[in-house]
């Protein structure tokens, strides 16, 4: 049993936040006879959050702009809204067409083009009737207008639940997809469907040359991922939710298989294990943002940040929780141009599980600075 598998072991028994960096799947041990592993150095730190903007209803994704503005979809409403840099009043854009709304489902991540300030494009994850699918929208110069200029990618999957939904832009510039298994645990492990995947795209909806057998499909076996981020050196991490064991956060391998349905976090014995685990009641995580050395990880039922420090796509101690019930669910965590964190609270959408009474003012968007360890 190495170090990591003993953190992993006294966690999920003394706090129900297990984190394992060890090379397979470990069975649970005495915690008397463990330690706690701590951080090998200095770790970030988080400052009182501030109230950026309230009053959203069932808000989901969060993308900046060049200006330092922020754009939120709303799940489902369907509107996209954009918030000041400074905060303050958020106003409506426009409402995106053909949005289903189901218990999960509806206008879900969205995520601004690189290019934004010449092609006015932003990519959003889109609930339909009969499919899910990725679209590139127009916004009007005056941010008072949008529409559907095109679809990249159709054929999802839906269902009521399990969408996935999440949209980053990696650092190879593409466009990275978190899909859920349509609450068909099969879709995992079906090479033929787009669910229960990581899928990587083109801007222009093609499919990269070095993608695993030139498939939309990066990595496979994920049961409901709605968290991606990137490390300073390339590190694509995904947080997922389990069922009923373990939570995940996984580091993303071209054509890996990371074991659902078969394996759940660290039980069972097929894919790639995660590199931290989190009980469901304590996580069933949400967004996912990288900032100095660190992963914040939204959490859902659990209604708190979770902090998980990483070296190299490894986990670098235990996870760490903050604002535990202060604020209720917290659905997206995205860094700002100016590298403080902006937090998501999902609070008026009672449908989806682990919901908590919305609190006067719900649902907000709060701004946290995030300090050097020292």
């Amino acid at each position: 049993m190495t170090a990591r598998t003993v953190t992993a072991a006294v966690v999920a028994v003394l706090v129900a936040g297990a984190c394992s960096a060890a090379p397979a799947p470990a069975p649970v041990a005495d915690p008397s006879r463990l330690v706690v592993t701590l951080p090998a150095g200095p770790v970030a730190t988080l400052g009182e959050p501030a109230e950026l903007v309230t009053g959203l209803e069932a808000p989901w994704g969060l993308t900046f702009l060049p200006d330092g503005s922020a754009l939120v979809s709303e799940r489902i409403s369907g509107r996209i809204l954009r918030i000041p840099a400074a905060g303050g009043a958020a106003r409506e854009v426009g409402v995106v067409p053909d949005v289903h709304a189901s218990s999960e489902g509806g206008l879900l991540g969205i995520v601004a083009s690189p290019s934004f300030a010449t092609d006015r494009t932003v990519y959003a994850s889109v609930s339909g009737q009969d499919a899910n699918r990725v679209v590139a929208l127009t916004i009007a110069a005056g941010y008072d207008a949008l529409s559907v200029d095109r679809v990249l990618l159709d054929g999802i999957q839906t269902a009521d639940r399990h969408h996935g939904g999440r949209l980053v832009i990696g650092p190879d510039g593409h466009l990275w997809i978190g899909t859920g298994d349509a609450f068909e645990p099969e879709n995992a492990a079906t090479p033929g469907s787009l669910n229960g995947k990581i899928l990587r795209i083109a801007l222009d909806g093609s499919v990269p040359e070095d993608n695993p057998a030139r498939s939309p499909i990066y990595s496979s076996g994920h049961r409901n991922v709605q968290g991606i981020a990137f490390g300073p050196d390339g590190t694509a991490y995904a947080s997922e939710l389990g069922h009923r064991t373990w939570d995940e956060v996984n580091v993303l391998r071209a054509g890996a298989d990371y074991g659902w349905p078969e394996t759940e976090g660290t039980e069972g014995s097929t894919g790639v294990p995660p590199i931290a685990t989190l009980h469901p009641d304590d996580a069933s995580p949400s967004g996912v943002a990288y900032a100095k050395g660190s992963l914040w990880i939204g959490a859902l039922g659990g209604r708190r940040l979770w902090q998980v420090p990483v070296t190299a796509g490894t986990a670098a101690s235990d996870p760490i929780a903050h604002f535990h019930g202060d604020y209720g669910r917290i659905r997206t965590v995205e860094v700002a141009p100016d590298g403080a964190l902006w937090l998501v609270t999902s609070n008026t959408d009672r449908a989806t599980w682990g919901g908590t009474d919305p609190r006067p003012g719900d649902d907000r968007v709060l701004r946290v600075e995030v300090q050097e360890g020292r």
